[in-house]
């Protein structure tokens, strides 16, 4: 098993001291266990990096090729709208490991500001406990591979992982862990045969579709033959690539005969729409507040407990933590804003529920204050979606993405006092000072 080097677990050491008290009173707060009465489930998280919301089979799209995730969707409760509250990748990441939202985490963009060294960011992961500190008290063992911010594995309490975090070797976002999926799957292979009898977590959230977009010609052949443009070929060959490496992951855990044992969850950091004329993202995707950057699937897996079927239920990837834990005996703190995904998906009425979410710059202007690097706040309630602009001089959104899901029609001068109700229901979430 792939395991850090002592050199690497000296990186956070001074980080993870400074902050030890202050983690170390949050985990005692939330990690109240209940009794184990029954074997604890294997958890796999399954995060794609990149994709946009309908580039699915199981989501409808006439022409991307994913047999093994609509394999899982069929087996699933799949929630089709769901969000991730920011639509950037290590924001993104860092709330699916401690549940929180960006302004609470303060892990609001993927880069320091100029001049400022990386590892100052890092202690934001040291401030809060995580899910892999979290499931550690029932005895689990937890791997990260893939995407990954937050400097050494370790930083973020796994006990095994893929990624060093050294800047002086290429340390940013994931480093090794970058070769999951893209080179090799047996690192996963090797610590589940390690873990036996042992529970464990597993963070897969390989590099794809990410780009670069080099998917095996075997794959990119097929989009190339449909007439599309080379760029978007390239896209969803790798879109069909990504599915490849899941049916791996689970065909390895059917084999193992862990499959009904194992709780299996699903999302995408964020949205992707592939421009056309050339590389890259077009708007209103990536980075935006739009559906096309902050809406995902979300789906949960778990034989014997959780009903397959379409939810119609709003979702947000700020579920995944409480939703994992309760699952696994774990009391999160209620300070946890999620929902239990498991419960909801029991539901078979659709729950009052307003999701939120924020969008940052890309560079977070200020390390510790998150309101200087914000540039939206925004909510579903419903079927309405008010955008709400951080520039003074800039007006609210407000759209019915039920009726209006690419968000042609702007309806804020139409209805101001909806837009005015829900402004103050967002003030309420949270007020940027």
């Amino acid at each position: 098993m792939i395991d850090a080097q002592q050199g690497d677990r000296l990186q956070c050491s001074a980080m993870i001291t400074r902050f030890a008290m202050v983690a170390a009173l949050l985990a005692i707060a939330g990690c109240r266990t209940t009794p184990l009465t029954t074997r604890l489930p294997n958890v796999v998280l399954i995060i794609s990096d990149d994709q946009a919301w309908g580039d699915f089979g199981f989501m409808g799209h006439p022409v991307i090729r994913t047999p093994n995730l609509d394999r899982l969707a069929a087996k699933s409760a799949v929630f089709t709208r769901g969000y991730v509250p920011s639509s950037l990748c290590r924001p993104s990441l860092a709330t699916m490991i401690t549940g929180l939202y960006p302004h609470q985490h303060r892990i609001t963009g993927n880069d320091p500001p100029p001049g400022v060294n990386r590892d100052r960011m890092l202690k934001h992961i040291a401030a809060v406990p995580t899910l892999p500190k979290l499931l550690a008290t029932r005895g689990y063992r937890s791997l990260q591979t893939g995407k990954w911010w937050e400097g050494n594995c370790r930083c973020g309490d796994f006990t095994d992982g893929m990624t060093h975090g050294d800047p002086t070797r290429g340390g940013r976002h994931g480093d090794d862990g970058l070769k999951i999926g893209r080179k090799t799957m047996q690192p996963i292979y090797d610590f589940v045969a390690d873990c036996d009898q042992q529970p464990f977590f597993l963070w897969y959230a390989p590099f794809l579709p990410h780009t670069p977009h080099n998917p095996p010609q075997r794959l990119l052949t097929r989009y190339q033959g449909l007439g599309l443009s080379p760029h978007v070929a390239r896209y969803y060959a790798m879109c069909e690539w990504f599915d490849e490496t899941c049916g791996q992951l689970l065909d390895h855990l059917e084999e193992r005969g862990l499959r009904d044992d194992t709780i299996v969850l699903f999302a995408v950091d964020n949205g992707w729409i592939q421009r056309v004329d050339r590389r890259g993202y077009a708007p209103r995707s990536k980075r935006s507040p739009n559906e096309g950057g902050v809406r995902t699937p979300i789906m949960v897996s778990w034989p014997e407990h959780v009903t397959p079927g379409l939810r119609t239920h709003l979702a947000s990837t700020i579920d995944l933590a409480p939703t994992i834990l309760r699952a696994c005996g774990v009391q999160a703190s209620t300070d946890l804003p999620g929902h239990d995904l498991i419960a909801a998906a029991a539901n078979e009425t659709t729950t009052d529920r307003t999701v939120y979410g924020e969008i940052f710059s890309h560079d977070v202007a200020d390390v510790d204050n998150p309101s200087r690097s914000l540039r939206y706040r925004w909510l579903i309630r419903n079927q309405w979606k008010l955008i709400a602009p951080s520039a003074t001089n800039a007006n609210a959104e407000l759209y019915d993405i039920v009726a209006d899901p690419t968000e042609e029609h702007d309806l804020a001068k139409q209805a101001p006092e909806r837009v005015a109700k829900l402004r103050e229901v967002l003030d309420q979430w949270w007020l940027p000072q």
